[in-house]
């Protein structure tokens, strides 16, 4: 039984008893996959208009309780994704810090060190990119901090601007999968990593641990980043379960995203729709009934039209189109999938933070495998960033 998170245990058992409302690909389906077996959840969903996808996107509980009449789980898996949140400690910071630091990346940066507990320790700031983080640590803790970054410019930037503002702060320009990363981790520091994507927050985890550094706290982000073709479980709990999770259903937590405008919402619908339509359109010609994914699109090539983004996606796929394809039929065809993809995606929601918290708990649980004193909970409110999960891992002392 893991120590602090029995949590595990049931979230577990719930996403795999109801896996069939979440591992799927919606984009591989011209219709509602649940059409044959779950008529009464298919009408409730295409009665939906826009505008109450949109409110139940918003309102977490609200859904909940919507899909408990096919999804009886839904209310506990709710309450199940839920956390409280850290307290949060005013660290003055000088002014001028924040400069060159994006808004919100500030808010989440201030909000995570005042989340972080003061232990009077030297820092190591895994993934530092230019160092914003490492800089408020070293200016709110007056402790010194080493930034590690693999990408040599990011490095350079970081020291300019470290040494500008006389903070204790030393780049190492180095791999963070590397053997040799693993020398910056000693047993009397404090390693932190605020968004550090998929294996690499997870690299930081298993070093620290097999180094018995004194504490680490993490907020992990892009789960789907990882080396393996599945996710591969960290603790002992986690390798006991039958869950298996492939790249594609650990991006089921980041589709969560901050409120997004009407013209973000509008390129959405307009990208989303151009991709459908081109399927379509593909599966026609190809005379195969198979989803064939495109790769990512600058933005701009989309305000060209349907028949531009099908010829540049015929292109990238070595796809011949024939003359005389009647492209506003497939983009019909790509909107009217698009109103599937949404409803599918919405029932999929239900299982985006029960996922995650799935994969925090694996992380939480290694850690007290490895004699750390374990907490989990948010660092800020979602609407900062969805991403708003933190880990605190603290060696225990012996007696």
């Amino acid at each position: 039984m893991p120590g602090n998170f029995p949590q595990f245990y049931r979230l577990d058992e719930l996403l795999i008893k109801n896996i069939e409302f979440w591992q799927f690909m919606p984009f591989a389906s011209d219709q509602l996959v649940w059409a044959q077996n779950k008529a009464g959840l298919c009408q409730w969903l295409l009665s939906l208009s826009d505008e109450a996808v949109a409110n139940y996107i918003e309102d977490g509980k609200a859904l909940a309780d919507a899909l408990a009449e096919w999804i009886p789980d839904a209310p506990e898996l709710y309450q199940l994704s839920l956390v409280e949140a850290y307290p949060i400690e005013d660290k003055p910071l000088p002014k001028g810090l924040d400069v060159g630091i994006p808004g919100r990346k500030w808010q989440q940066i201030t909000a995570f060190n005042g989340a972080i507990p003061v232990l009077q320790l030297p820092w190591l700031e895994w993934c530092a990119g230019k160092g914003h983080l490492g800089r408020v640590l070293a200016a709110s803790h007056r402790k010194p901090v080493t930034s590690l970054e693999w990408q040599k410019t990011l490095c350079e930037e970081g020291e300019s601007a470290a040494r500008q503002l006389q903070l204790p702060i030393r780049f190492v320009h180095g791999d963070a999968f590397a053997p040799e990363s693993e020398h910056h981790i000693c047993s009397e520091q404090h390693a932190v990593a605020l968004h550090a994507c998929g294996d690499l927050h997870v690299s930081l985890l298993q070093r620290v641990a097999a180094k018995q550094g004194k504490a680490v706290t993490i907020s992990p982000c892009c789960y789907h980043l990882i080396r393996d073709k599945h996710y591969q479980p960290l603790s002992r709990i986690g390798k006991q379960s039958d869950l298996v999770l492939s790249k594609h259903d650990l991006r089921l937590p980041l589709q969560e995203t901050v409120t997004a405008g009407e013209r973000v919402r509008r390129q959405r619908f307009v990208e989303v729709s151009f991709r459908l339509g081109f399927d379509s359109l593909q599966r026609y010609l190809r005379g195969c009934d198979e989803y064939m994914p495109v790769p990512n699109v600058q933005k701009v090539l989309l305000n060209e039209g349907f028949a531009v983004f099908c010829k540049w996606a015929a292109e990238k796929k070595g796809l011949t189109l024939p003359d005389g394809v009647d492209y506003d039929n497939w983009q019909r065809q790509g909107e009217q999938r698009f109103r599937f993809v949404e409803r599918m995606e919405l029932v999929r929601q239900l299982f985006r933070r029960p996922l995650e918290m799935w994969l925090v708990y694996d992380r939480a649980c290694y850690m007290e495998e490895f004699g750390y004193q374990v907490s989990v909970g948010t660092f800020c409110a979602k609407p900062m960033t969805p991403r708003n999960i933190l880990i605190h891992a603290q060696r225990k002392e012996l007696d």
